[in-house]
């Protein structure tokens, strides 16, 4: 299955519930998959991708959230594992499982910490591809891993048949999205970040990986929709709608959207998906009053979003 057909246009980084003892909560996963799937709010689902906060998950965690995950959305959406790793035989392992689960793909991020070269990054995400026959989506987010997937690079990692699609922290590079296609104008290119999703439109790209989906996907799948359309201006204007939002779920001071997130899903829907592991914290008051004004001006703040905890 190809890129287009399989990850469609929005793809939700799907967060991992903790429960009080900060453990990963089955349950909670459940209900959130089924908040997804009823409101349509994604094309394909994103397990232990960054706002799944994989990092701070053991290899038994992550299986164990794989399992979970593919049990609770039963078929209903397509779903990419992600499965990069710190090092290129866990990233190895994690990929051959998620397709023994019967994952649709595997996304695989750059190694964090150890800052490889160009020529390691290719032999790194070579070897997972050969592990496995599902689709790798390339991940590029040089804010947490401190390197860059170059389109020379991307070019190279192109020429592997199963080598799909590449989801881009655009903000980082806003125009590295042209080159990506450019240098390999088959594979389909994702922002990784919510208010770069028309800029990246805009160069060519597919559509968005996107954790404000959680509570609006339904606004960003009609915004895509328009601008493919043709109907630029009706897509600038939910653009506009959108973006204090996805500047309340980072605000200053954070590069880690994950504890807005979690919260934005408690505001808008009810559904307690816990506090983020540390090292971060959850919000601070003046942070969910913010988040709390961009939901309710869209429309998005649930009756229990509406009271304090």
């Amino acid at each position: 299955m190809g890129g287009e057909r399989l990850l469609g246009e929005l793809v939700l980084p799907l967060v991992t519930p903790f429960d009080a003892r900060g453990e990963v909560d089955a349950g909670a996963l459940r209900r959130l998959v089924e908040h997804v799937v009823a409101g349509r709010l994604a094309d394909s689902l994103f397990v232990a991708g960054t706002t799944g906060e994989f990092y701070a998950l053991t290899f038994d965690e992550r299986l164990r959230l794989f399992a979970d995950a593919k049990a609770a959305s039963g078929g209903r959406l397509p779903l990419v594992a992600g499965t990069g790793a710190a090092t290129t035989r866990e990233t190895v392992a994690l990929t051959e499982a998620a397709e023994r689960l019967g994952y649709d793909a595997v996304a695989v991020i750059a190694p964090y910490f150890s800052r490889p070269g160009q020529d390691e990054l290719y032999a790194h995400v070579a070897a997972a591809a050969a592990a496995t026959r599902l689709p790798v989506v390339l991940y590029n987010i040089p804010l947490f891993t401190g390197v860059n997937l170059t389109p020379e690079v991307v070019a190279r990692l192109a020429e592997l048949p199963n080598v799909v699609a590449v989801k881009d922290q655009a903000t980082a590079n806003p125009l590295q999205v042209s080159d990506y296609l450019r240098a390999a104008p088959r594979l389909r290119v994702y922002s990784g970040d919510d208010p770069m999703t028309l800029p990246v439109l805009s160069q060519g790209g597919s559509g968005v990986v996107s954790g404000a989906a959680h509570v609006c996907g339904d606004l960003i799948r009609e915004m895509i929709q328009r601008f493919k359309a043709g109907a630029v201006r009706d897509a600038t204007a939910l653009h506009q709608r959108l973006f204090p939002l996805y500047r309340a779920l980072v605000p200053p001071g954070r590069a880690n959207p994950v504890p807005l997130v979690r919260e934005a899903i408690r505001l808008a829907t009810g559904l307690e998906v816990g506090p983020p592991r540390p090292p971060l914290l959850p919000p601070e008051a003046g942070e969910v009053e913010r988040l709390r004004a961009a939901l309710a001006a869209l429309g998005r703040l649930s009756m229990g979003g509406e009271s304090e905890r």
